[in-house]
């Protein structure tokens, strides 16, 4: 029987790759320190240039590419810093080409988050504060953040030595499996991507579809589009269910619409009086009620006319958007009743006239 060899420890393994001379571990050591610490000092006269570029401008830039770098620069550090190291000891051929790769591969992941989540701030930040066709929805930011894995997973199998086109084959031989399988998150999915690219229906927007559910679009997913109502409650709609149903969107073409006050005053009321109070009223609440438009002039029109008890008016005025109708329509019934009041206006209870036939 063969005796058992001890164990070789770590410590034994390093040795005999620096031919057990402990002077040959100084150098490797000095670089692999020095590239560290030269690393953080570029990283952090970066983040300092980059604050003082934040703070001369209007955007968020900067901001977001220190967050994106403040992690991955530490990592790029450390691998250079063993890379130096092994590039000055004396290593077998075969294990240094193997620790290089490795460190390359894992240069390769590290970029690949960097970018995944700076494509995600990018689509919020250039998404979130415009009205264009690719708003910042969690579908949009998704779908960027999966684009920039998939380009770093594919530079990494390329450097591995893995063909991609088996893998692209087998996909698409079990793609109809599992688009059968997969139907209504396909639907959805395939939705959420038409709405937003559509924009029809954006963030912000307040919408009311035709089974009657309305409320202020908060997101966009890849299976569902959130609407927040005006009572603060989430309405989670499908997102196959909003690209078949019909819409009404209350913020375009623009966010301006118009609202009307209903008037109804008695029968013995001179029209033309009526009229011109009415006028005047919401002209001079024009300039002093949050919300309403002054630029367009308001209307009063005869209509819908002749009630059971009374003379039917509407005032029509423009207001700046959707939220701001309730207000508005609030101040002017109680501006429109003072001033009915003050002009012996009447506005009469409904009345009917009964006759009884012995």
């Amino acid at each position: 029987m063969l005796p058992h060899s001890p164990p070789v420890s770590l410590w034994d393994t390093i040795l005999s790759y620096t031919g057990h001379d402990l002077h040959e571990l100084i150098l490797p050591a000095i670089l692999f320190a020095g590239t560290i610490l030269a690393g953080l000092a570029i990283r952090e006269v970066l983040f300092r240039v980059l604050r003082r570029w934040q703070k001369r401008s209007t955007h968020r830039i900067a901001d977001i590419l220190i967050e994106a770098l403040r992690g991955p620069m530490v990592i790029w550090a450390i691998i250079f810093g063993i890379y130096f190291a092994v590039e000055t000891t004396r290593m077998p051929g075969k294990l240094e080409h193997v620790l290089s790769q490795s460190l390359f591969a894992l240069w390769i992941i590290s970029f690949t988050i960097m970018a995944t989540h700076l494509a995600g701030s990018m689509v919020k930040y250039y998404g979130g504060g415009t009205t264009g066709d690719m708003p910042a929805t969690s579908l949009t930011k998704n779908l960027a953040q999966i684009a920039a894995a998939c380009i770093g997973a594919g530079v990494l199998l390329h450097h591995l030595g893995i063909s991609i086109t088996p893998m692209l084959t087998a996909l698409g031989v079990g793609g109809l499996a599992v688009a059968l399988a997969l139907q209504d998150t396909l639907g959805n999915l395939f939705g959420g991507f038409y709405i937003t690219v559509a924009g029809q229906v954006r963030l912000g927007d307040y919408i009311k579809l035709n089974s009657g559910e309305e409320g202020y679009v908060t997101d966009i997913s890849w299976r569902s589009t959130t609407l927040r109502q005006r009572s603060n409650n989430y309405v989670i709609v499908p997102n196959s269910k909003l690209a078949q149903a019909i819409v009404t969107n209350f913020n375009l073409p623009e966010k301006r619409m118009s609202v009307s006050v209903q008037v109804g005053v008695s029968y013995d009321a001179d029209p033309d009086q009526v009229e011109r109070a009415l006028l005047e009223v919401a002209t001079q609440a024009a300039s002093e009620i949050a919300g309403m438009d002054a630029d367009h002039a308001p209307s009063v029109r005869f209509s819908p006319g002749f009630g059971e008890s009374t003379l039917d008016f509407q005032l029509n005025v423009q207001i700046t958007e959707f939220e701001q109708q309730f207000v508005v329509q609030h101040e002017l019934r109680k501006r429109i009743l003072r001033r009915f009041r003050e002009e012996k206006i009447d506005m009469p209870f409904p009345t009917r006239t009964v006759f009884l036939k012995q």
